[in-house]
């Protein structure tokens, strides 16, 4: 049996570094990929968490950090790096960036939880003939396959990108009705975020009731944060918004929870199960608010995320038996603490130079919004109050005026960066490396500069899953599976409510409905271990779906 000196001995020998040769612009790069992560027999790890705080920059832990005035949780669970680039692309979108955290496989823009059309990235494998656009299981999946309580937490509409990699499949992110059905279906014992009218007749193509469905199924399906502490079910269903919740700092408490809320709640129905839990969380606005180049947005929940990560640490600590993981998919903004105007007084500017234009700050530009009479004749008034600016120039007021509903944060965000010092490259999402947190209570955890598809396999390692068995279990060819076993095979989509397979064999007639576990034989329901993918070009069923063809 190893002690802990021969643990730590092991993970000094670990460092297998492999070179991988690729071919770029007709010349031959070797990229050496060093493998940090222990490989120990002994985890006590029963269960996961991880935490994403989508598009966060490593200047923006650093200027929440001043903000608040003292460390944060996150600065003692620095590990190593993480690279971020897509299968074909070295800046990713957050669909195949959450996709290689879940998955362990590297996908294209757009594409969630499956496999890219090509990988041309150095250092890639070509996706073999046939596997463009396949389905592949996820740490929550292989997790709810051993018998573990899952759940997904999302400040954004559940169905975004980062929460549906992790629950859901599908070539193209934009598909919330594909994306959210196959969540309602997918058989997770927590669910908590925004997202509500996607899930309501009005709010899809198919015009079908995915509440009544969630209700159906068992969920208390609650909409306040009351009735979320007060909720004593083993599944739970929460919706706290339309669509995205509100940043933290312009959060109305008695509409919805925080971040921290919602994880301590998931934590505590999801431990209720023996075998254990994976559980992710996504601080989701730390992105939008990057992408609008608004630093008030991006401290207000980082801070939010990092008290999340808190409640996760907690847990771990007393637990015992609890890894959390905590990383951004990838870099957004380029935001840099310092800009042009300080290029030649950056050492000598004192701290107040950039937190006190940003402390006088009540509410991020979307709060502000809220602020404005329906003319916006009130614009003067509403920024001294809220963001202590008097010095409005007039192309700032035009700007705040003409500012298209739901997007001011883009409009004001600038204005407080450029008073507070505050440097912005794009606003898009940027390729370098970010930050990898973690906590084991064994210290098996991933050390040194990783890959993100690194991350899906940690998680797995520890947990003791095999995502690529669970793939093959669960993503079976449809039309290839139930022709090679005699059957007559037809892919129905001409009822966008019930898109099915209608698959006959002598007497047994069977239909599958696509984005569900449900399968009628001979008209009698049957649950499957998994939904049934349909990617746009072919359909992919669990192995339990084909057995019951004889």
């Amino acid at each position: 049996m190893l002690n802990r000196f021969n643990v730590r001995a092991a993970k000094m020998m670990l460092a297998v570094t492999t070179i991988v040769t690729a071919t770029l612009g007709g010349s031959t790069a070797a990229w050496a990929l060093e493998d940090t992560t222990s490989t120990t027999s002994a985890s006590p790890i029963k269960n996961v968490i991880i935490l994403i705080p989508d598009g966060m920059a490593n200047d923006a832990t650093a200027l929440a950090r001043w903000y608040k005035g003292s460390s944060l949780t996150l600065d003692s669970m620095a590990s190593g790096m993480v690279r971020t680039h897509s299968a074909d692309a070295p800046i990713a979108d957050s669909a195949p960036a959450g996709t290689a955290f879940a998955t362990g496989y590297k996908s294209h823009t757009g594409f969630v939880g499956v496999l890219p059309d090509k990988a041309t990235m150095p250092g890639q494998k070509a996706i073999a003939p046939g596997d463009a656009r396949k389905p592949v299981a996820s740490v929550l999946e292989a997790s709810k396959l051993a018998g573990k309580a899952t759940g997904i937490i999302a400040t954004s509409e559940i169905m975004h990108a980062t929460p549906a990699d992790f629950s859901a499949h599908y070539p193209d992110r934009k598909n919330y009705d594909a994306l959210s059905k196959q969540q309602v279906y997918n058989g997770m014992d927590v669910v908590l975020g925004g997202g509500s009218k996607y899930l309501e007749p009005s709010g899809r193509k198919d015009g079908e009731n995915l509440v009544s469905s969630i209700k159906a199924l068992g969920y208390d399906y609650v909409t306040t944060p009351e009735a979320m502490k007060a909720s004593d079910s083993n599944k739970l269903w929460g919706m706290f918004a339309p669509a995205g919740m509100a940043y933290n700092m312009d959060r109305d408490p008695a509409k919805q929870p925080s971040l921290a809320e919602m994880t301590s709640k998931a934590i505590e129905v999801l431990s209720k199960d023996e075998d254990g839990f994976f559980l992710m969380v996504e601080g989701s606005k730390v992105d939008w608010a990057a992408h609008a180049n608004d630093p008030i947005g991006i401290i207000s929940d980082v801070l939010a995320f990092d008290d999340a990560v808190k409640v996760a640490m907690d847990f771990a600590k007393a637990d015992g038996e609890t890894a959390v993981v905590a990383v951004t998919d990838h870099g957004n903004g380029g935001l840099t603490i310092g800009n042009n105007a300080t290029s030649g007084t950056y050492d000598k500017e004192p701290l107040s130079t950039f937190i006190g234009p940003l402390k006088k700050a009540k509410l991020t530009g979307e709060g502000v919004e809220a602020k404005l009479n329906a003319k916006r004749t009130n614009i003067k008034a509403v920024m001294k109050q809220y963001y202590g600016i008097t010095d409005l120039t007039s192309e700032e007021i035009a700007t705040i005026k003409a500012a298209e509903p739901g997007s001011l944060n883009y409009a004001i965000g600038p204005m407080i960066s450029k008073r507070a010092g505050i440097g912005w490259t794009t606003g898009g999402h940027t390729g370098g490396d970010v930050v990898l947190y973690t906590y084991a209570p064994n210290n098996d955890r991933p050390f040194g500069v990783i890959d993100n598809t690194d991350v899906a396999k940690y998680m797995a390692r520890v947990l003791d899953l095999d995502l690529d068995s669970v793939s093959k279990q669960l993503f079976v060819p449809a039309k290839q599976a139930f022709t090679a076993k005699g059957a007559t095979y037809k892919l129905d989509l001409t009822d966008a409510k019930n898109p099915k397979i209608l698959v006959t064999k002598g007497n047994t007639k069977l239909e599958l409905q696509i984005y569900k576990n449900i399968a009628l034989v001979n008209g009698k329901k049957t649950a499957l271990e998994g939904v049934i993918v349909y990617n746009g070009v072919e359909a992919f069923v669990p192995q339990t779906a084909v057995d019951l063809i004889q």
